[in-house]
């Protein structure tokens, strides 16, 4: 034992205080003297002998005052939690005896469900036998279990309790047996002066205390107790039972389940998953919610049991009664299905109650009292019923995806809401995403000016314990993937490892690189397998590994004196423990789990005793290939996936328990002005970086390792910018357009798009016809206010019906000639659809693989060739690579081999294929007498065809011309095969895996153009330049008619024409002259005067030249004003507004006299009385007019000859074909009908007439 210190003795130094005694005084000494003058015992002689007095007490300083020592912050927490538990007890009697004041009587609460019971049926309420319940076996009780007799005690006296109320119930329950009571009503144990107070039981998803009655029993295991079984209650008729609630009630707060909204019950199987789920215990609160808000938003994360629970909690409410029906939308068209068939399955209804709606698809029935649907179907019976009648409850589920059509109906519904609301015909609206990014939602005072209440659901998710690097690797993350997925794999216990890279090249090279170190040996058969032939190669693998640790021995190493400290040893250990907590304490606890920042040991050395079987994971990936990652690994191997962004939510990957994140994300941006798109690795945003973590969670505590700091993760934004910011939107200006909104910049969107990107779309879509053209305003504020609500055109509501985008649209409205339409549907099924062909430039993991790729790479190649054929096919270019791909696969009939050995995705025929089948159907509602369908044995066009879809092509993407560079026009070599677009300064490029990149034709029209290290056009078609002005004149600035050749009149068109030379715009290309319409102004009213007079427009005029006064050349002279026939003339042409022969009909329809006598001497001053009588001529005009045909005033429609670009002459110039039929639908050339209007094309405008 050590040495005791020696304490400070505190009693023994204190002293008395001098000072008066407070006592009483004493009293004065008394002396005794003795007669024989002896002294007493223990007296000194000397000493006088006195009295002995009282013995004086001494006083004790009192002690000082102890300084209070301040609490704690766990000593005032806990002070706090018993003060709270102090007045809670003292409450709890005053409470108490409130709510026995206002509880309901017995009788009345008879009359209610009880909401522990719901989902399972009528199975409970059966009344069942004690003699049953006794004969019951039990499990056997483990007595070795601490706490086991204790246990036992509380059941027993439980089951006692349980008997008496059970008694107590059925006696009262015999003079009323059509009566249910509440089965879990149990008395509250009250203190001294309570009165016990029966309270309803405990939803089913609160974790109380007693059993859960809503929850099947679970399997006998190793318990210590039995559970306690639901109690039975007395069957009663359904006849006789009485109600409560009636079905014109509103919902009760309580979410009782109303008469006429049974739920069946699904397996046990089912059941459980489904009280598992975490929403269910927010069921209270989500239908209070519902019930007191019109809207409401409920947010929970992947897993809680939304999608599939939230229709069957308002379906129990009763709000699919009355006939209406409960709508919910899903993003996609496969969730919409599955998730009918889950509910259906978990309520046990038929599907012709939960049914589904997708595009051309669904089972719904007059019996649908739930239906999932896409948001696109919604959104076309919002145009059939703006207020959604047949609608009581709609839910927008996936609303955190911030999908374009999801924005559009959240702003429409917001409006809607508050209209069925004024009418007296309420509507819920329930949004539900997985994200907290509700902001957007509830604090946008436009969209919704209550802020609506937010139900935060608790998913089931596991703690995943996230590490950060101290240096952020700005470069080589992909390097920094492999050496940290080598330490998990050599240090860490078992587990999947999921890294997340940017894009499919990336994930081949990791995929490479992490084969080639950790490298898999797949054992033979077994039927194949020798014992002698496993032994030896043990034997062998054994030599091998002995000699590679020889081998590391043998080595010298390799000392570098900057590794030591030049301080003596163990002076610096204080300083680095110190620095070692530190770290220690910033990265979290489990330090056998931190990795660290330095380079794995053994780098890329193969090691063949940690087998690792590796996976790649992406979008583009075949569906074969994306299953393996769901399929266990091989034994004694370590599942190592290696994806993209598509694993952080639309996948979910069995068994990851460590995520590698790099922080890193490959995105499309679009330019705004340019139309340029370009894949840009960018950081990803806090939300998704959560997000990837999220996926070590999902079945056992992980771990996440981000090749990134804290501070850099602390930059990052907190959510990923909605879509509707991201990408071009005049599909979406369109389709609002066509909902009847004109002023789109108005629209209460969640979160609104750029105002340039409003005009960008606008400016597009009347280019294509889509919207009129705003009129010319002198102020600039009037100028910005009509290019923001330029009306849509009918062209555009016929636009509108075809679910691409608008330049595809617009090519389909025109591919009736020549019988195109089957081809432009493909073409733009195959267009809309990406990566047509399989990506063979990535990286191969072997020299055997590399020769692969490169043999598949040539034989693409020369099929590509072979589909674009030679002559005006290959003037087509890519688009008829496309063509022939998809024509060749379908006449093979699409199988996976096929498409394997050509280099094709299946996947991506398969929605090819679906695609073409709704543009069918599409195209076929617009108009019903087109009769197409989808032939899967289609022959290639013929030459006029290629030449017609060629036209087709250009006229749908104009805006997408590039001209190639001239020789006098290089800046230097790097502009040598370039192209030159309106829009972009730079070069731009045909891509080299494209037909005509050594074709290089003057003019062609592309699909995109992609920065990588060059700007490369895609989907590259020729263009002749004599199209240009006449398919595309909103893009041409033509000059003024030229005087050779003169104006004429064509008899088809009924129009003025004139040749005109133009410049394409912003760029000033000269473009050739053309035959187009005489512009608009005054001289277009005097030539067709003077075609008038001649006789050319209505040939029975011409018989009356000869008697006319004036020349009808008269009208073109400067000096024709000073005539009164030619100035009465012009007059009552302009004030009509007949400038072509459909508006002198109308007018003529409207008053045939308006020529004639509509002024004094206006339809007689031009004929001649010097050659004879007056009168007769006169009176035979009178007699002829109005000088047209019978067939011309009963439809003046007929006999119109219309242009149609369907061929051309030989020299590339359009040829014009007659036709003389007029009609309904896409039936003629050049003629799209819809109702009585009529839509032709006139030197490449769409022309309306009625």
């Amino acid at each position: 034992m050590g040495k005791l210190r020696r304490r400070y003795n505190v009693k023994g130094r204190q002293q008395a205080a001098p000072g008066p005694s407070k006592g009483p005084p004493e009293p004065p000494p008394v002396l005794l003297e003795l007669e024989d003058r002896d002294t007493l015992k223990g007296v000194d002689a000397s000493n006088a002998l006195v009295l002995p007095g009282r013995r004086k007490r001494k006083t004790k300083a009192p002690p000082l005052p102890k300084a209070k020592r301040p609490l704690t912050k766990k000593e005032r927490k806990a002070l706090q939690r018993v003060l709270e538990q102090k007045e809670k007890k003292s409450e709890r009697a005053q409470m108490l005896q409130k709510l026995s004041e206002v509880q309901v009587s017995a009788a009345e609460l008879r009359l209610y469900f009880t909401t522990s019971r719901l989902g399972t049926g009528d199975r409970l309420y059966h009344t069942r036998g004690k003699a049953a319940e006794a004969a019951a076996p039990r499990p056997e009780k483990v007595s070795s279990l601490s706490g086991a007799h204790r246990k036992r005690r509380l059941q027993e006296a439980e089951s006692e309790s349980e008997s008496e109320s059970e008694s107590e119930s059925s006696v009262e329950s015999e003079p009323e047996p059509e009566l249910d009571e509440a089965p879990d009503a149990e008395p509250v144990e009250a203190g001294a002066g309570m009165a016990a107070l029966p309270l309803p039981p405990a939803p089913p998803g609160d974790a109380g205390e007693g059993p859960e009655p809503s929850a099947p029993p679970a399997p006998p295991a190793a318990a210590t107790s039995l559970p306690r079984p639901p109690r039975s209650l007395p069957s009663s008729s359904p006849s006789t039972a009485p109600r409560k609630c009636s079905d014109s009630c509103a919902p009760s707060r309580g979410c009782l389940l109303r008469p006429g909204c049974p739920r069946g019950h699904g397996s046990r199987l089912l059941q459980e998953e489904r009280l598992r789920l975490p929403i269910l215990s927010e069921e209270q609160v989500i239908m209070e919610a519902v019930a007191e808000h019109p809207i409401v938003i409920v947010c929970g994360e992947t897993g809680s049991g939304k999608t599939t629970q939230v229709p069957q909690f308002l379906y129990e409410a009763g709000y699919s009664s009355d006939g209406c029906i409960i709508g919910v939308t899903e993003p996609r068209r496969v969730a919409a299905v599955a998730m009918s068939q889950r509910v259906a399955k978990e309520m046990n209804l038929s599907p012709r109650v939960v049914s589904y709606q997708i595009r051309y698809e669904g089972n719904v029935t007059e019996e649908t009292k739930i239906k999932f649907m896409t948001d696109g179907v919604l959104l076309k019976e919002i145009q059939k019923d703006f207020l959604l009648r047949k609608y009581k409850v709609l839910i927008i589920d996936e609303a955190h995806e911030r999908s374009v059509y999801t924005d559009i109906l959240i702003g429409l519904l917001s409006r809607i809401v508050s209209l069925r609301a004024k009418r007296l015909l309420p509507l819920k609206l329930l949004i539900m995403s997985a994200t907290l990014r509700v902001e957007d939602f509830t604090q946008n005072r436009r969209l919704f000016p209550v802020p609506p209440p937010v139900v935060k659901v608790e998913s089931r998710q596991f703690p995943v314990t996230v590490h950060f690097n101290k240096r952020t690797p700005l470069e080589d993350y992909s390097g920094e993937c492999f050496r940290k997925v080598c330490k998990i794999h050599r240090m860490l216990p078992a587990g999947g490892i999921l890294v997340f890279l940017t894009g499919q090249a990336e994930v081949h090279a990791l995929c490479r690189r992490l084969r080639r170190a950790f490298p898999h040996v797949r054992r033979r058969p077994p039927e194949n397998e020798d014992p002698g032939d496993s032994v030896e190669e043990t034997r062998r693998f054994k030599k091998s590994r002995a000699r590679a640790r020889k081998a590391q021995a043998a080595a010298l190493p390799q000392i570098s004196l900057d590794s030591y400290s030049v301080l003596p040893a163990g002076e610096g250990d204080e300083d680095r423990e110190a620095e070692m907590d530190e770290e220690e304490a910033a990265l979290g606890s489990d330090l056998d789990l931190d990795l660290g920042d330095g380079e794995a040991d053994g780098g890329e050395q193969p090691d063949a005793s940690l087998p690792l079987h590796v996976l790649p994971l992406y979008s583009l990936l075949s569906p074969e290939k994306q299953a393996q990652v769901f399929q266990p690994p091989p034994e004694g191997t370590r599942l190592c996936v290696v994806a993209t962004n598509v694993a952080e939510t639309s996948l979910t990957i069995p068994g990851v328990k460590y995520v590698v994140d790099c922080g890193k994300v490959k995105k499309r941006h679009y330019d705004r002005v340019t139309g340029v798109s370009s894949f840009r690795v960018t950081w990803v945003s806090q939300a998704s970086a959560d997000q990837r973590a999220g996926r070590a969670g999902r079945t056992e505590p992980g771990h996440c390792y981000r090749l990134y700091s804290s501070a850099v993760f602390s930059d990052f934004e907190p959510f990923p910018p909605p879509e509707i910011t991201r990408r071009p939107v005049e599909d979406l200006v369109l389709q609002m357009k066509a909902l009847g909104i004109e002023r789109v910049v108005n629209f209460p969107f969640p979160t609104p798009p750029s105002v340039e990107a409003l005009l960008a779309a606008e400016e597009l879509l009347v280019a294509l016809g889509a919207l009129q053209a705003p009129p010319k305003a002198e102020r600039m504020k009037q100028l910005q206010r009509s290019r923001l609500s330029c009306p849509i055109t009918a062209l555009g509501r016929t636009m509108a019906t075809f679910p691409v985008a608008p330049r595809y649209a617009k090519m389909l409205a025109l591919s009736q000639p020549d019988g195109c339409l089957p081809y432009a549907i493909t073409i733009v099924a195959a267009m809309t659809v990406r990566e047509l062909f399989e990506e063979l430039d990535r990286p191969a993991a072997s020299d055997d693989e590399l020769a692969a790729l490169k043999g598949k790479r040539a034989r693409v190649a020369q099929m590509k060739r072979a589909w674009a054929g030679h002559g005006a096919s290959l003037k087509l270019g890519d688009l008829m690579v496309l063509l022939g791909a998809v024509g060749a696969c379908e006449y093979a009939g699409c199988s996976p081999q096929f498409c394997e050995a050509h280099g094709l995705r299946y996947k991506a025929m398969l929605e090819i294929r679906r695609l073409r089948g709704q543009l069918t159907t599409a195209v076929n509602s617009v108009c019903p007498d087109a009769g197409l369908f989808v032939d899967p044995k289609m022959q290639p066009p013929s030459e006029s065809q290629v030449t017609c879809l060629r036209q087709i092509v250009a006229a749908g993407l104009g805006d997408h011309l590039a001209r190639r560079v001239q020789s006098e026009d290089l800046l230097d070599d790097t502009w040598r095969n370039a192209y030159k677009t309106p829009l972009l300064d730079d070069p731009v490029f045909i891509h080299p895996s494209s037909v005509l990149f050594r074709e290089l034709p003057d003019f062609v029209v592309y699909q995109e153009v992609v920065e990588t290290t060059k700007m490369y056009m895609k989907g590259v078609s020729a263009v002749e330049i004599q199209w240009i002005p006449a398919l595309l004149p909103s893009y041409c600035q033509f000059n003024k008619p030229l005087e050779e050749p003169p104006p004429a009149y064509c008899p088809e068109k009924g129009r003025v024409l004139c040749h005109r030379d133009s410049v394409f715009y912003r760029v000033g290309w000269p473009l050739p002259a053309v035959q187009v319409d005489f512009p608009e102004g005054l001289d277009r009213y005097k030539h067709f005067a003077r075609f008038l007079l001649e006789g050319q427009v209505f040939p029975r005029l011409a018989s009356f030249q000869a008697c006319l006064l004036s020349s009808p050349s008269t009208m073109l002279k400067t000096w024709a004003r000073l005539q009164p026939r030619t100035e009465s003339l012009l007059r009552a042409l302009v004030a009509e507004k007949a400038d072509n022969r459909d508006a002198l009909l109308a007018a003529w329809r409207k008053s045939p006299r308006c020529e004639s006598r509509a002024a004094p001497g206006q339809g007689t001053c031009w004929l001649s009385t010097a050659s004879g009588s007056r009168r007769p001529v006169h009176a035979d005009v009178e007699k002829a007019w109005p000088p047209t045909s019978t067939a011309d005033r009963a439809d003046p429609m007929a006999g119109r000859r219309t242009e149609d670009w369907s061929g051309d002459q030989g020299d590339g110039s359009p040829r014009q074909t007659r036709s003389l039929w007029p009609g309904r639908g896409l039936q003629r050339p050049g003629r799209l009908s819809r109702g009585d209007c009529y839509y032709s094309l006139r030197g490449g405008r769409w022309v309306i007439s009625r």
